[in-house]
């Protein structure tokens, strides 16, 4: 992706955020929005990483401006000169020299958040070649456990596995007890 285009989408994804009700707004609708509005496809894994990248940052920004006891009565204007004194832009060509640095890396850590390379999050790893994933696809959250397998270097999903929806991840869970006594019903009759 060029740095023109970089640009545009952050300026836009900030434009977004800085308009947004934060209580509602998710990445999902800011993402669709900002493609929308620049006729660009950001669902892409890198694309989709970008847009996360610069979310997160406004999100951190407008976090230790709330720790500021400044006279400043327009929190817009506080976004405003956070973005000027360090722009998205310089600030994801640097995460990107770190990935480039380590390229052997097989996952991205934002503070205690593990994404893997398609910018998914991992919930959690149950085994060297498998894991619990939570993404968006094509406008739904799936959360994912599936077995992966190395290609050039890459960790890649297999078709080994399950994608649940919310719906069905909340059945599921809402299932857990039966299981638990399911299982132990069983170990008990061996």
């Amino acid at each position: 992706m060029d740095e023109e285009t970089k640009r545009q989408i952050a300026e836009t994804v900030l434009e977004i955020l800085r308009d947004a009700d934060m209580t509602s707004t998710t990445e999902f609708k800011v993402r669709s929005l900002a493609a929308e509005k620049l006729g660009i496809d950001l669902s892409h894994p890198d694309r989709k990483l970008f847009v996360r990248g610069v979310v997160e940052s406004f999100l951190v920004s407008q976090n230790s401006n709330d720790g500021h006891d400044d006279d400043k009565s327009d929190p817009r204007q506080e976004q405003e000169e956070v973005a000027v004194e360090q722009p998205e832009g310089d600030r994801e060509e640097e995460e990107e020299e770190e990935e480039d640095e380590d390229e052997g890396a097989k996952k991205r850590r934002r503070g205690p958040k593990e994404y893997d390379d398609d910018g998914d999050l991992i919930i959690c790893r149950l085994s060297s070649k498998r894991r619990v994933t939570l993404q968006d696809f094509r406008g739904k959250t799936l959360l994912s456990i599936r077995e992966y397998y190395m290609k050039d270097g890459k960790e890649m999903p297999s078709s080994k596995g399950i994608s649940l929806t919310v719906e069905q991840w909340e059945a599921f869970r809402d299932a857990v007890p039966a299981i638990e006594a399911a299982i132990k019903k069983l170990e008990g009759s061996d």
